[in-house]
C-alpha cells in the first residue's frame, strides 16, 4: 500500500517506519520496549516489559492488579491468550442481593487478577530473554522515580478526587495529600520491591506466594470474598481468535467474555453496505453507526463467559446469512434504535510490538476504570481493577454474577489478517469505544488508505444510546449536519473524559520493516530502529 504524505487531521505526530517497533501510550514504557529488541529480544519481550512498565508510568489505567488480554503473530501463526481472572467463589447472586448493580468501587468490585500471568505465560512461551530483565526499567522508575506527563497526571488529579477514601489508595498515590503533577516526580519502593519478587519468581508470588497472602489478608481485613485459593487456583487460557472476513481482510479478536466480537459483527455487517467513496461522509458514517448499533444490542444481550453462553454462541453470532439479515435492517435514510436478534433458545493500555524476525503482538491490560477498585494492598504498590462492575445483576442474563465466572470485559486487542499473513497490530484503548474503535480503524487503514498515524489522529465517534451519537467536531461540519439530517441527535461530549474517545495505537507490516502510529489523544508515542 502506498501512503499520502499529506496529513489530513491535526497532528503533530508522523507515522514511524522501522524494521522493529514499539507504540504505547506512555512514552518511557514504549522506550522500555524498544530497550529489549535492543538487547536483542523479540516483539514479546518488547511488548512486556513496556506492559511491565506501564503500571508505574501510567497508573490510572492499569496496575499488577490490572486483567490482559494477547494476540500474537509467532511467525507461523496467530494465537490468542484470555488473561482475564474470575469472580471469587464466595460471588454467589445472593451476595449482591437487594442491590441494583455491583458496586464500582472497593473490595466488591474486584476478581482475580491476570496481567501478572500474562506477562510469565507469553514470556514462557514466546519470550527470548530471561524474565528478570523484562522487569528493570520498572523497577528502575518505580524506586528512582518518573516525571509524571500531562494527560496522565490530569487523570491521576481526576482519580484521587474520588478514591482518596478507598483502602490503601491515599498512601499511594497521593503522597504528600495530593496526586502529583504533570512535571513532579512520583516514586514507590513498595512497588518496586513488588516488582522484584515477581521477576524473581516467574510471577508465583502473586497467586501462590507472598504477594497473594498479603492479598487475600487485605481482602479478608476490609471483608471482601477473594481467597489466598481463589489466587492459587487461576490460570490463563489459550482461546485461539474469532475472525470475520470483510473488504479484503480478516478481523481478529478474542472470543468472549470480551466485546470483540462486536467488532466483527459490525464489519460483517458493513460488509454488505455501500460506504461511499469517503470514509468521513454522511453515507459512510451513518452506515458505521447503525451497524454498531445493532452489534452492540447482540453484545448486551448475549455475550458473557463463553461457559455461561448456552443460548447464543459466538459462531451464531457471527453467521454471515444472521448478519446479512441484520444489515437489512438499517434505512439509508434515519437513524433507528435496535433490539437484539432474534434466536431461538439453543482505561486501559495498550501496547503493539513488532520486529524485524517477523513477530507481532497485539496486548492490551487493564484496570477497567482509570484506577479501577481504587484499592491498593497496603507495603506492596499493587492496585486492583474492578472488573466485577462488568457483572449484570438481572436474573437469567448469561452474565449474571456467579463463583468463579467470568465477567463480560471491554478490554480488546486486535489484529488484521490478510490472505493468512499478518497484516497489523492494532488496538484501541479506552472502554465502552474500543469495539467501534477497532471498527473505525480497520475502515480508515484497510479501505479507506489511511496509514496508521492518520488513522490514529483521525476523529471518532461513539454510540451512546438508540439515537445519541458522541463526535469530534474535527470531524467537519458537512458530516455532522448530514447526520443530524437523518436523526442522529449528535454530543460533542463522550463520558469518560481522556478515555471517550479512545487511544489508539497501531503497526502495519510493510513489504520491509513496518510503520507505526500513536494516538495524540495520550502520552506516548511510537518509536523504532
Amino acid at each position: 500500500m502506498r501512503f499520502d504524505p499529506t496529513p489530513l487531521y491535526p497532528s503533530r505526530r508522523s507515522p514511524v517506519f522501522a524494521e522493529n517497533a514499539v507504540a504505547t501510550s506512555q512514552p518511557l514504557a514504549a522506550q522500555a520496549g524498544l530497550a529489549m529488541l535492543a538487547k536483542g529480544g523479540n516483539a514479546v519481550d518488547a511488548a512486556l516489559a513496556a506492559a511491565i512498565t506501564l503500571p508505574v508510568v501510567e497508573p490510572t489505567g492499569n496496575g499488577l492488579g490490572s486483567d490482559a488480554f494477547a494476540i500474537l503473530w509467532d511467525g507461523e501463526q496467530l494465537h490468542g491468550l484470555n488473561a482475564s481472572g474470575p469472580s471469587p467463589a464466595g460471588w454467589t447472586p445472593d451476595r449482591f442481593a437487594g442491590q441494583t448493580k455491583i458496586p464500582f468501587r472497593g473490595w466488591e468490585a474486584v476478581t482475580v487478577p491476570g496481567a501478572v500471568s500474562a506477562w510469565a505465560e507469553l514470556s514462557r512461551e514466546f519470550g527470548r530473554l530471561d524474565f528478570a530483565d523484562l522487569f528493570e526499567p520498572a523497577i528502575r522508575y518505580a524506586r528512582d522515580g518518573f516525571v509524571v506527563t500531562p494527560i496522565i497526571g490530569k487523570l491521576w488529579e481526576l482519580g484521587a478526587r474520588e478514591l482518596a477514601p478507598q483502602p490503601g489508595f491515599a498512601d499511594m498515590f497521593m503522597p504528600g495529600g495530593r496526586a502529583p503533577a504533570p512535571g513532579e516526580v512520583f516514586r514507590s519502593e513498595a512497588l518496586a520491591r513488588s516488582l522484584e519478587m515477581i521477576a524473581a519468581s516467574g510471577g508465583e508470588t502473586f497467586y501462590r506466594g507472598e504477594l497473594a497472602e498479603k492479598i487475600a489478608a487485605h481482602s479478608a481485613a476490609c471483608g471482601g470474598a477473594m481467597t489466598a485459593d481463589d489466587l492459587a487456583d487461576y490460570r490463563p487460557e489459550w482461546v485461539g481468535t474469532i475472525d470475520m472476513d470483510a473488504f479484503g481482510v480478516s478481523m481478529h479478536e478474542i472470543p468472549p467474555n470480551g466485546q470483540g466480537i462486536a467488532a466483527l459483527m459490525a464489519l460483517g455487517i458493513l460488509d454488505s453496505l455501500d460506504l461511499g467513496p469517503e470514509m468521513d461522509s454522511p453515507q459512510s458514517l451513518h452506515c458505521q453507526i447503525e451497524a454498531m448499533k445493532l452489534a452492540l444490542a447482540d453484545l448486551h444481550a448475549y455475550v458473557a463467559d463463553p461457559r455461561h453462553m448456552d443460548r447464543v454462541s459466538s459462531s451464531d453470532l457471527l453467521d454471515r446469512n444472521y448478519l446479512a439479515d441484520r444489515a437489512k435492517l438499517i434505512d439509508p435514510k434515519k437513524a433507528q434504535a435496535f433490539q437484539p436478534g432474534p434466536f431461538q433458545d439453543g482505561g486501559t493500555v495498550y501496547i503493539t510490538a513488532a520486529d524485524a524476525d517477523g513477530m507481532m503482538v497485539s496486548f492490551i491490560q487493564s484496570n477497567y476504570s482509570g484506577f479501577g477498585s481504587g484499592v491498593v494492598v497496603p507495603d506492596t504498590g499493587i492496585s486492583l481493577q474492578n472488573r466485577g462492575a462488568g457483572f449484570s445483576l438481572a436474573e437469567g442474563h448469561p452474565n449474571q454474577v456467579g463463583p468463579g465466572k467470568k465477567p463480560f470485559h471491554t478490554i480488546i486487542p486486535g489484529f488484521l489478517m490478510r490472505d493468512g499473513a499478518p497484516l497489523t497490530s492494532f488496538g484501541v484503548m479506552g472502554g465502552p469505544i474500543q469495539a467501534q474503535g477497532h471498527v473505525q480503524m480497520a475502515l480508515r487503514m484497510e479501505v479507506f488508505g489511511q496509514d496508521p498515524q492518520t488513522a490514529c489522529d483521525a476523529p471518532r465517534w461513539r454510540v451512546l444510546d438508540a439515537k445519541r451519537v458522541a463526535i469530534e467536531p474535527e470531524i467537519g461540519k458537512a458530516a455532522l449536519d448530514g447526520l443530524e439530517a437523518l436523526g442522529h441527535e449528535i454530543t460533542f461530549d463522550a463520558p469518560g473524559e481522556a478515555f471517550g474517545f479512545g487511544g489508539a495505537q497501531a503497526i502495519r507490516k510493510l513489504d520491509r520493516g513496518y510503520v507505526a502510529g500513536s494516538d495524540p489523544r495520550k502520552d506516548g508515542c511510537a518509536v523504532g530502529f
